[in-house]
């Protein structure tokens, strides 16, 4: 695969195996690296079967780390780089994850979904209590740049509003440190539903896709009457199919 793409380097990302019990990625990733030249390697701590019920295994991904890193030395070879990835949700958890397992970074996946400024918090060393003010404006600045990404016709919009409504099915699950007993908050909490600390902020934490609805219509104008959206990820819907470009 190397010859074949030249200069383009090649990556790989992979789970700890494929079913719960029977990890096998400590004795893949050493001839990813060593024997099959890829240049940087990705490993999210849960099997395929296991999917979200567990907690990612980041004592397993320091395993696998250190299995890599002892072949690169007894080879005398350069090290690759090498993230880890699961259950990310803070500034504490990125890097405490990181110095636990020798990871070289951090693969930030629904974290960044349900609060897009998780970055600035890794960044800063610090867990930010973000107002509902703040949070809408994130929400301003996606549509406009699914605005200019997709034009501001009909089509436009509605695609806007689809992906729109998209990211805040992720967005909902938030919950503001300012109102959590416990620093910092666990991505796989399941929190009750909650009264914020202004309307905007209840408004935000509604699992109501209607609500996504209306937060949209703030910036994209009424949506259709004919406009429909069903989230990828929640069962509750505004209209009756799947939402429609």
């Amino acid at each position: 695969m190397n010859r074949a793409l030249g200069e383009v380097p090649v990556t790989v990302k992979l789970r700890t195996g494929v079913k719960d019990g029977r990890n096998n990625a400590h004795k893949i990733m050493p001839r990813l690296s060593t024997e099959w030249g890829a240049a940087a390697l990705t490993l999210h701590g849960r099997t395929r079967q296991q999917r979200y019920s567990k907690l990612a295994d980041w004592d397993y991904i320091k395993t696998c780390v250190d299995a890599v890193r002892a072949k690169e030395e007894e080879e005398g070879l350069a090290t690759v780089p090498i993230f880890g990835g699961g259950d990310a949700f803070s500034s504490q958890d990125y890097w405490e994850k990181v110095n636990h397992s020798g990871v070289d970074g951090v693969m930030v996946a629904r974290g960044a979904l349900i609060k897009p400024w998780i970055f600035t918090e890794i960044k800063e060393h610090h867990e930010w209590d973000i107002s509902s003010r703040e949070r809408l404006e994130l929400i301003r600045k996606y549509a406009e740049y699914g605005l200019s990404h997709f034009g501001s016709d009909t089509t436009g919009v509605n695609t806007t509003r689809r992906y729109l409504c998209e990211a805040l099915s992720f967005q909902y699950r938030y919950v503001p440190i300012g109102l959590l007993e416990v620093l910092p908050g666990r991505l796989n909490d399941r929190p009750p539903a909650f009264r914020g600390r202004d309307e905007l902020e209840t408004l935000l934490a509604s699992s109501d896709s209607r609500d996504w609805v209306k937060i949209s219509e703030i910036f994209l104008g009424p949506a259709p009457e004919s406009w429909i959206f069903t989230p990828k990820h929640k069962s509750n819907a505004h209209g009756a199919e799947e939402s429609q470009g």
